[in-house]
């Protein structure tokens, strides 16, 4: 096994947190807080949420959001210079989001983040001025190491923000909730659930990202939600990974649009690995959209982040004498999914 993979699988277990200390229960909601910053204070701070009936839930915009970009990206957290690389990350995504039309509000999910990941976030001006954070360290995460953020535009009202810390895990992993109010197009009582979720790693018997889907799905199929949307990294690489979405009533946004498995077209993970990892696994589809609820249409599906690298010659050539090809940022592409927003009550 490879040095820092090993490294990096120490770490995690010396980083696992006691069930017995954590606030939350298996499967269940966890209801979290989600910051926003404060100019004036000059800190992020706990964002209000509040029922999605209620006008305060509402964003600060005059203008009508039609369309929702959904970015998702895993930022690989066992290689060295992890706030070059997210930085570097974090400029690509900048660039790409300046670009949406006004009527467009963006999230984006991010995997496999380290605890001070959070900070080089956190610093960002473009994040402080556009979007709300789900986390500032790591006190959500089930395990100390590595763990998922989302980032909400401010033109989305919140009304609620949970985790559900997956029973059937042997990696702590979870799925991270945003319930999002969209004023002007959702009725009241409509809601948009965004789920930012990292499934099982690896080839566990049985195996386990089937039951994880099967939890988020109840989520995301709720009576009160009108579009849902769930996207990570889906570690998918075993035949039962191609129905996760058909077997629990939901939608893949590749398929959808008429992606093929098995094809260079949809491959996220094994371009930008080491070639020796490449050569023995292959490339795969690992990161992936699903959706369901008539408050959604489908209009774009894209990957984001290729051929993206560090800056910085000693964090260049630190990447290159590992073995990569280029000093890239990590060894998954992200994916970009546009939705329109619909009046799901009237559709």
């Amino acid at each position: 096994m490879d040095a820092r993979v090993q490294k990096a699988i120490q770490q995690s277990i010396a980083l696992h947190k006691d069930p017995g200390s954590v606030p939350w229960k298996s499967d269940e909601p966890w209801a979290q807080s989600h910051y926003a910053w404060d100019a004036e204070e000059e800190a992020w701070q706990p964002a209000s949420t509040s029922d999605s009936d209620s006008s305060s839930s509402s964003p600060s915009t005059t203008t009508t959001i039609r369309a929702l970009a959904l970015y998702s990206w895993n930022i690989d957290f066992m290689l060295p210079f992890a706030e070059s690389r997210m930085e570097a990350a974090l400029s690509h995504l900048s660039d790409s989001i300046a670009q949406l039309p006004s009527s467009t509000a963006a999230v984006v999910f991010l995997q496999e983040c380290v605890p001070s990941d959070l900070a080089t976030i956190s610093r960002q001006p473009w994040v402080r001025s556009r979007f709300s954070m789900t986390d500032l360290d790591a006190s959500a995460w089930g395990n100390g190491a590595y763990g998922t953020t989302t980032l909400v535009d401010r033109k989305l009202g919140v009304a609620a923000c949970f985790r559900v810390h997956y029973a059937q895990t042997r990696m702590e992993r979870d799925a991270l909730f945003v319930d999002a109010v969209v004023p002007g197009i959702f009725k009241p009582g409509q809601i948009l659930r965004l789920c930012n979720t990292h499934l099982e790693s690896l080839l566990p018997d049985p195996p386990l990202r089937p039951p994880q889907m099967r939890l988020v799905s109840t989520f995301l199929r709720a009576s009160e939600v009108s579009g849902g949307i769930a996207a990570g990294d889906f570690n998918a690489i075993q035949p039962v990974d191609r129905t996760l979405h058909s077997a629990h009533g939901l939608r893949d946004a590749y398929l959808e649009l008429g992606g093929r498995e098995d094809s260079d077209e949809g491959y996220t993970w094994g371009q930008q690995a080491l070639r020796p990892l490449r050569e023995q696994f292959g490339c795969s589809r690992m990161d992936k959209a699903f959706f369901c609820g008539a408050g959604l249409e489908l209009q774009s599906f894209e990957r984001v982040g290729a051929d993206v690298e560090v800056r910085g010659e000693r964090q260049r050539s630190g990447l290159l004498a590992l073995g990569f090809e280029k000093a890239w940022v990590t060894d998954h592409l992200g994916i970009k999914a546009v939705f329109n927003l619909k009046d799901a009550v009237h559709s």
